[in-house]
């Protein structure tokens, strides 16, 4: 259930008398593994999240001048 370095490293804490120590220094790795992967994650989604951002602005903006577009043929054909 547990990866084999965190078994290993309980082991070398109960013989040397030192677990609690140990158990810092496995606890202190995880979280720096996590920041990590955290900060991987964020940088490969920031990119998607500007395309989409950029997509819904440029969605907008089309839906704002089609209609605008739009009532301008109609006048010039009019004419």
């Amino acid at each position: 259930m547990f990866p084999p370095m965190v078994v290993q490293m309980i082991n070398i804490g109960e013989e040397s008398g030192a677990l609690d120590s140990m158990l810092n220094k496995i606890a202190d790795f995880y979280e720096s593994e996590v920041d990590v992967a955290l900060q991987s994650l964020t940088a490969s989604i920031e990119p998607l999240m500007i395309v989409f951002l950029g997509g819904a602005v440029g969605f907008i903006v089309i839906a704002m001048f089609m209609p605008l577009l739009a009532v301008i043929t109609n006048l010039t054909q009019s004419n």
